[in-house]
């Protein structure tokens, strides 16, 4: 039987010549990777059936494949979150048409902020773990062909993959952080006290993305790299010093070019 999935897949099959095996998806303000993509073919998200419309700040909202360096790659330019009103099947259906097209390695990034004393606005962080404080997107019945019933979450992130962006930083002269990644909500930033509890538990950096994407992504068998690009820090929020979208684009902008090299470096093996 033909799906939704299906559908949406030999659709995009038909506007591009590229079959890749990795898929990039980029969140608020580091859509500029997607221009450093060569003979790109470039799809609007309007234009794929049943793909949703992606309305936050910093997301452009279209399908790219091409060549990063000279490595075939699938790249998301703009994301779609929970808060905009979609169903966590809505927000992830883009990773089960990724399956269909063959995406094996997928490499997911986000603007966060740094709950870890110890970050700056502008680190980039490599996601070791996670804390999910949204819905679960497998909630529902289970499509048996794409992956098991119960998936296995304890080793979500790639350490190979890990291991291959610690050796391109090294080769870049950046220092990359790492740490447990923690997705609620939104759309409001976070409380104090919110972060103070975050970082109870074990918390690093907090946003409002990924998780979903990612769960989804180990259902269907992927080899998974996160990475967070600390745009504002708990430390610093104060009465005169608050959260501000526009900000968070500003300063994942600002790191947009040093990610890039990081991820030609990663996908070139």
């Amino acid at each position: 039987m033909t799906t939704l999935f299906d559908q949406a897949a030999e659709y995009i099959k038909t506007r591009t010549k590229y079959r890749p095996t990795t898929a990039i998806i980029l969140g608020s303000g580091l859509g500029k990777l997607a221009d450093s993509i060569s003979e790109a073919d470039i799809i609007p998200y309007s234009d794929i059936p049943h793909f949703k419309a992606s309305t936050a700040v910093g997301h452009k909202g279209n399908l790219i494949f091409g060549l990063l360096d000279r490595t075939p790659v699938m790249a998301m330019q703009g994301r779609f979150h929970y808060y905009e009103g979609y169903t966590m099947q809505e927000v992830t259906f883009p990773v089960r048409v990724m399956s269909r097209l063959g995406i094996r390695r997928l490499l997911v990034s986000n603007a966060a902020g740094g709950i870890n004393p110890a970050f700056a606005v502008g680190d980039m962080m490599i996601i070791t773990d996670h804390i999910n404080f949204m819905p679960n997107p497998l909630i529902g019945k289970n499509i048996d062909e794409m992956g098991p019933r119960f998936p296995d979450m304890t080793t979500v992130y790639s350490r190979a993959l890990r291991k291959r962006a610690h050796a391109a930083a090294a080769e870049l002269g950046v220092t990359l952080r790492e740490g447990v990644y923690v997705a609620e909500t939104g759309p409001t930033y976070e409380t104090p006290a919110e972060y103070r509890m975050f970082a109870m538990l074990g918390g690093d950096a907090v946003g409002m993305s990924t998780i979903p994407e990612v769960i989804v992504a180990r259902h269907c068998g992927m080899e998974i790299f996160g990475m967070s690009v600390i745009t504002n820090c708990a430390k610093d929020l104060s009465e005169s010093c608050q959260n501000d979208g526009d900000d968070v684009v500003r300063a994942a902008d600002r790191a947009a070019d040093t990610m890039t090299e990081l991820f030609k470096r990663m996908v070139n093996e």
